[in-house]
């Protein structure tokens, strides 16, 4: 059966979208198991991140010592390493999909080219306009939080985390932080979606109908404080360094990858390595669902998840009605 208001997709994942089965009852061990080798194992987001986590440490993170009094010198290696990341990050995979084209149309969600220009933008276009937030405010936060975290582990003002003394909560803590973002996520978004605060701060992300790697550090200041905020819980739960630096990485890069508005990376016509979300790519487009990841079902909890069906998308619309009193 088709439908009018589902048209316009150059391409959808298998259908229904499904969580996470880490909450369902009575739980599934093979589903689990699968679930988690294809989120980490082989070649993944996640295990890449981590990889770039532990090369920061060792060669681009300033000694845990020179941290404990706040410098110029420190401060701006981090900043330049981390604008230097993104900047590669998001650039490197612009010019894949759109500057160059590499894969085409394959595995594009929307049909449609990005926006060139539009009064909306800060700077009269959606690439421009993505890029000055990304690095302007985005790196700010991004780099002012990590030197937080660092200051206060180096005084002792947070708990410090080590491999010697509880190596099995060390590795944890990696397969837990992105457990911690889809928690945190959920509950932020749903708040910036509140009237007030979506006109003032989370429409300047939401001017990005169709998303490009740009896209996803693009926020309000206000909103990239709340957003990578949530290292902040490493002043209640242990965490080494590299945790840190892993942490707000995840959180930034991966705010990248997903806004791709590809599936993946087509190399030899097999896709490589998972990237752009479709659950989140329909919350831009529809707006009022799928708040939240896949990795905690808090839409489906609520109501508000689009499994990208024609029955759940008559659903979201009977929603969005009832929202805005039609």
């Amino acid at each position: 059966m088709s439908d009018a208001r589902l048209r316009g997709w150059n391409h959808m994942p298998e259908l229904p979208l499904k969580v996470s089965p880490l909450f369902t009852w009575p739980l599934n061990p093979i589903e689990t198991a699968r679930w988690v080798w294809n989120s980490w194992f082989l070649v993944s987001e996640r295990l890449i991140i981590v990889g770039i986590a532990f090369v920061s440490y060792f060669w681009f993170q300033p000694p845990l010592e020179q941290t404990r009094t706040l410098a110029f010198d420190w401060i701006a290696e981090m900043y330049l390493r981390n604008f230097l990341l993104l900047f590669t990050v998001a650039g490197v995979l612009h010019l894949w999909f759109y500057t160059f084209s590499k894969q085409g149309d394959d595995l594009k969600y929307d049909a449609r080219p990005l926006m060139m220009n539009g009064r909306q933008f800060t700077l009269g276009g959606q690439i421009r306009d993505n890029m000055f937030w990304t690095l302007g405010s985005g790196v700010f936060f991004w780099t002012a939080y990590e030197v937080l975290m660092f200051w206060a582990l180096a005084n002792g003002y947070a708990p410090m985390l080590t491999w010697a003394a509880n190596p099995i909560w060390f590795i944890a803590l990696f397969l837990l932080i992105p457990l911690w973002e889809s928690f945190y996520f959920y509950w932020i978004h749903r708040m910036i979606h509140l009237p007030f605060l979506y006109k003032h701060v989370h429409s300047l992300h939401h001017r990005n109908i169709n998303v490009g790697p740009w896209s996803g550090m693009s926020m309000h200041p206000l909103e990239h404080a709340i957003y990578l905020g949530s290292v902040f819980i490493h002043l209640i739960v242990g965490a080494h360094p590299v945790h840190i630096l892993y942490h707000l990485q995840y959180f930034t890069l991966t705010a990248v990858t997903t806004h791709t508005g590809f599936q993946g990376l087509l190399i030899k016509d097999r896709n490589r390595l998972n990237l752009g979300t479709f659950h989140h790519q329909m919350h831009h487009r529809y707006f009022e669902c799928n708040y939240g990841g896949l990795e905690m079902p808090w839409d489906k909890w609520f109501g508000s998840f689009h499994d990208g069906t024609v029955e759940t998308h008559e659903i979201m619309q009977e929603r969005r009605r009832r929202i805005m009193g039609k």
